[in-house]
């Protein structure tokens, strides 16, 4: 049953995700909260393992919740779910755009989905943010704004703003082991 759960889950997630795995964080923050299968500290964990695996976020995040709720089989199942939406939808529109290319309906919904991914993936944007700048657990206790900011978050992110800026060719991968060396030491 939770196989077909998780692949019934990812299924309308992969039907109805525009705008990459980044633009998955609202659905995956939904999922965790109406099936209890992750908790949000988990899903950010999920997008910092994801983002430093090789592959696609919105893939990795699939297999990551799949292989946690249901092992090996549950993370094949859960990917398949979320790719499978895509690929029908891929043959079918590669079919239909060769004939509608220049169809200006065609033309203007997608044009109308572009700010609606981006929506998408700002409020995941937001959403991590949140979560990784911020207390809000600790602040509703005491009502102090410092209780609210993450200091020590909120340095490291800073410095790995600018050093990112200043090292513009350097590998994403030296930032990302950095941040990992950097959270285990200051933790």
């Amino acid at each position: 049953m939770i196989f077909i759960s998780l692949f019934f889950e990812f299924f309308l997630i992969g039907l109805f995700l525009f705008g990459g795995g980044l633009a998955a964080i609202p659905f995956l923050q939904q999922l965790g909260e109406r099936t209890g299968w992750f908790t949000l500290q988990q899903l950010m964990d999920m997008i910092a393992v994801s983002e430093a695996t090789p592959g696609p976020i919105g893939i990795n995040m699939a297999t990551y919740v799949g292989y946690t709720v249901a092992g090996v089989p549950g993370g094949v199942v859960a990917t398949l779910g979320l790719v499978l939406p895509t690929a029908i939808i891929v043959l079918i529109v590669a079919r239909l755009l060769a004939r509608f290319k220049d169809n200006s309906i065609v033309r203007s919904a997608f044009y109308g989905l572009r700010p609606a991914s981006l929506a998408l993936i700002a409020a995941a944007g937001a959403s991590v943010l949140q979560l990784s700048l911020l207390r809000i657990e600790p602040w509703e206790e005491s009502g102090l704004l410092l209780d609210l900011l993450d200091i020590k978050a909120i340095a490291l992110a800073a410095v790995l703003f600018l050093l990112t800026n200043v090292f513009k060719k350097a590998h994403p991968i030296f930032f990302l082991a950095g941040s990992a060396a950097a959270g285990m030491i200051m933790r």
